[in-house]
């Protein structure tokens, strides 16, 4: 995050490179960074002669090169950028001669989504030396209720940690998709609002009540009650509650419960950064530990690989989601 704040605002302050080369995993960076290239670099008026988009599975780096090496029409510069750049992984060391000796009135842009390029080549040395190399990394899971909540910030907005973590449970850290869907809360709901569960539920559909979340939460709070019925909900509902997910984040629960259990720091913080987990939510775990042994839960987890087998129709094709989900939470429970 803070150096994609330092990219844009070198751009802002016309410290211009010549070359930008966004690559990773995580590709909403790499578009962010791309789209205010786009809209900032050049005046409106000189993007119709000056503004090339191409794109990697139509073109070679012949062809960029021939592009980045043109002169500017009635500009100080030209913006070049190369979209889908990951279709040229096979000969991007092609680059290298360019790169070397970049034309300095072109700014040349690679969106190179869902790679990387290896740090220990020239092409990538070259790149460091004489423009900006950017790696957009995934995010784990943990983190991405921070992103949220800054995101929403620099917005004016603020978010409850459940309402995250929600859009988290729903959504997994695709930060496209929650961005998408966070845009649609800031049309309908005014600055300065804070978004709730509430706000989830009734404005992206997502259940404040029936949803895996809760579920993990009943479950370690060892209320039987709400674990069932939330299981009879999704047995109802499973298209939008597949059991191949649930089964998952139960598992992935009940391990980090096998780690919890192993820690000699059980510091809020120290179980957070472990456990990949929002500080807010340790307080979960803190009750189903006490409520689960290491023996217990080793049981479980055991209970859990079976489940987990049959879901995914390993000799159960004529079980339904809602006999395996209540099996599920008998083993847990007794």
């Amino acid at each position: 995050m803070d150096e994609v704040i330092q990219i844009t605002k070198d751009i802002k302050s016309g410290n211009i490179k010549p070359i930008y080369f966004f690559m990773g995993e995580e590709p909403y960076y790499i578009d962010k960074l791309t789209e205010f290239i786009e809209d900032n670099v050049l005046q409106e008026h000189e993007r119709d002669f000056n503004q090339t988009i191409i794109y990697g599975r139509d073109a070679s780096i012949e062809d960029i090169v021939s592009n980045a090496k043109r002169f500017p029409m009635m500009a100080d510069r030209q913006v070049v950028i190369v979209k889908e750049a990951q279709e040229l992984s096979r000969t991007i060391d092609k680059l290298e001669s360019y790169i070397e000796n970049p034309q300095p009135t072109t700014v040349l842009v690679f969106a190179y989504k869902y790679k990387t390029i290896d740090k220990r080549k020239k092409v990538t040395k070259l790149l460091v030396k004489h423009g900006v190399l950017f790696e957009s990394k995934k995010l784990y899971e943990n983190q991405v209720g921070d992103w949220i909540k800054r995101t929403l910030s620099g917005k004016g907005y603020s978010i409850e940690p459940k309402a995250a973590a929600m859009l988290v449970e729903f959504l997994g850290t695709d930060l496209s998709k929650i961005n998408n869907e966070l845009d649609k809360l800031k049309i309908i709901l005014p600055k300065g609002h804070t978004f709730s569960p509430n706000d989830i539920e009734e404005n992206i559909g997502i259940s404040k009540d029936y949803n895996n979340f809760e579920m993990r939460k009943a479950i370690g709070e060892k209320d039987q009650l709400k674990a069932f019925k939330i299981a009879e909900y999704f047995a109802q509902n499973p298209k939008d509650n597949p059991i191949v997910v649930t089964t998952g984040l139960v598992f992935g629960f009940f391990s980090q419960l096998l780690q919890y259990h192993g820690l000699k720091d059980k510091s809020k913080q120290n179980v957070a950064s472990v456990l990949r987990v929002n500080p807010f939510f340790v307080k979960d775990y803190e009750v189903a530990v006490r409520n689960y042994p290491m023996r217990k839960v080793s049981s479980i987890i055991t209970s859990l690989r079976d489940i987990d087998v049959k879901s995914k129709g390993v000799g159960s094709n004529s079980i339904s989601q809602r006999d395996l989900l209540n099996e599920m939470l008998v083993k847990i429970f007794h």
